[in-house]
This record gives C-alpha cells, structure tokens and sequence, in this order.
C-alpha cells in the first residue's frame, strides 16, 4: 500500500506541468533552481514561469511539489515588502535618531596613536595627505600612525552627531514610510530535487513529456492524462490519450508501468485491459520501464496490448516510432 505522501507524488507526477519541470532536472538542464532578481517585482522563477504559464501560480506549484515530498529547499534570501500596496521596490533609509531625517552624513573616525587625537577623516585631508589638526603630524602608516577607531555620522538638518543610525523603509512604488514593526519579510528559496523523487522520476514518469511532444510532432492531437468514456458510462484515465485522422478519429491510449524490482508485474496489463475493454480505442500501448515480465508480456499478447520496453525516453520513443509507423 502507497503511503499517503507517496500517492501525492503519484498524482503530481501524471501532470503535464511537472512532467516539463522535473524532466529539466533529470535531464541535467538544471542541478538547483534559484530565483532571479526583479528590481520592479522581486524574485521570481522564469522557468517556472514558462511552464506553467504565470508568474502568479509559481508559488502554488512549487509549494505543491514542495509539500509532496518531490522537492527541498534552502533560504536563499528574505525580501522586504510594503505592508500598505505589497511592493517589493523597497529602500533602506538610515535616519538620525534624533530627528529622524535620512538627510545623514557617514565618516570614519580616526584616531592618531601618538598624540590621541580623534577625529573624523575628512577633518585629517590636507592637500591629499593625512595630517593630524592637533599635532601637525603626517600620519603614513594605517595601524602604525593611525588607527580607524569605529564611524560617525552628522545630521545635515537638525546637525547632531550620532554613532549608530536608526533605520526606516520606503516604498518607492507608494511612497508609504514604514519600520520594523510594520514590514512584511517573506522567505525566498531555491529548490533541488530530492534523491528519492529524482529517482521515481527517472523511472519513467518524465517520459510522459517528451512522448507527448513526439506524438504531436507526428501530427496526432494529444492529451496527457486523459479521460474516455467507455461503454459503461464510466470515465478511464490514461497517461496519454492520441487522436489521429480527419473523418474518422482513431484513437491510441498509452499508459506508462514503472518498476524498481528490474521487472514490471502483470498488474499493470490487467488495470489497461480493464479500461479498454470498456473504452474500445483502435490502440493501446503499455510503456514499461524498464521491463516488463513474461507473464505480463503473454497477457498483453492475448488482450491485444503493445508492449514497449525501455529504460530511457529515447528508447521509448524509437520503440513507439516502431511501433506507430
């Protein structure tokens, strides 16, 4: 009995979309998904966004796969969003403490080790030198006639100084002023397929995608999964469903078995003759992968079921060119 994360793995796996996606990972196209940056709209993922079609539902996607168990994630970064219009254009201002302006002035403070003076650097510049306003000195050496003893700043509207500045946000799409206490700070991750679900996947199930280009390529109307009305009035699913001719649309159903044993069971040509008997399509096609075994093979013979053996996407789909014609 699949347990229950198993099972959401199954389901997600039959659809078109992460079909496309996982198959860029075990293919080697991609090792980890990262974000990429938007000045205007934050992270995003482009080639999420290419497959299932919005940049709106690429969050739901990957959180899906996410959640079954297909994916894992590292925090990558943590964004800042505007609590009043959800901008992600946000700056950080560094503000007087005092009177809150932004309107600062940073300097390093320099210290002259033989006298003691302390200062900060700008004071220390004559005609491109350093040279101590106490003692007159020239000072060379960092760490040996003078030391960097920490920052200051000065406030050009109110003029006091300070050390430490506080910080406050500004949104630079609604112009709204915000601090900590108000910011929205959302997580953003990059995302890697897990061992496990790497291994499911290249058992077979990313094969669905590339057959379904290869069908239509040949000209045959696909649907992947599909579901057939059969003579019973109940609805069958199948991993692929292809149509082909003008008047009379003949019908071919593929379905994909996947076995980490070496060997496909017989099950799987019983669950397809099941369907078919009901459905009645012109063809059916049963991917196994890698193998399927003889019991299976003698049964998908009396029940007129095309067997195509593979252990990878080309073998597949050089056998169902073999077979199709």
């Amino acid at each position: 009995m699949l347990k229950a994360d198993k099972i959401d793995r199954v389901k997600l796996y039959k659809d078109r979309n992460t079909q496309v996606f996982l198959s860029k990972f075990v293919s080697g196209e991609i090792s980890e998904l990262e974000p990429v940056y938007d000045p205007k709209l934050g992270y995003r993922y482009p080639t999420v966004e290419a497959i299932v079609g919005s940049a709106s539902s690429v969050e739901v996607f990957l959180e899906g796969l996410y959640e079954a168990g297909i994916l894992e994630r590292r925090l990558y970064d943590k964004i800042i969003h505007c609590p009043k219009c959800g901008s992600a254009s946000v700056s950080v201002h560094y503000c007087c403490p005092y009177c809150k302006s932004f309107n600062i002035q940073k300097s390093a403070l320099i210290e002259h080790v033989k006298c003691g003076y302390m200062d900060v650097e700008e004071n220390f510049h004559k005609a491109n030198k350093l040279v101590c306003p106490k003692c007159h000195e020239e000072l060379r050496k960092l760490d040996v006639d003078y030391r960097r003893a920490g920052i200051w700043c000065n406030c050009k509207d109110c003029g006091k100084s300070f050390d430490i500045p506080v910080t406050a946000n500004f949104c630079r799409d609604c112009h709204g002023n915000f601090t900590f206490e108000d910011v929205v700070i959302k997580d953003v991750y990059a995302y890697s397929l897990k061992a496990e679900a790497k291994e499911e996947a290249a058992l077979g199930w990313v094969l669905i995608a590339p057959i379904r280009e290869f069908l239509a390529e040949k000209g045959f109307k696909v649907e992947s999964p599909a579901f057939l009305k059969g003579k019973s009035g109940a609805n069958h699913m199948f991993d692929i469903v292809a149509h082909s001719g003008e008047t009379r649309k003949k019908v071919a159903v593929i379905d994909l078995a996947t076995s980490a044993e070496g060997q496909v069971s017989e099950q799987p040509v019983i669950a397809l003759f099941a369907k078919i008997f009901d459905v009645s399509p012109d063809k059916a096609y049963l991917i196994a992968i890698p193998k399927m075994n003889d019991n299976g093979k003698k049964m998908a013979e009396l029940y007129n079921i095309q067997i195509v053996e593979a252990r990878n996407q080309k073998e597949a789909i050089k056998a169902l060119k073999e077979k199709i014609g």
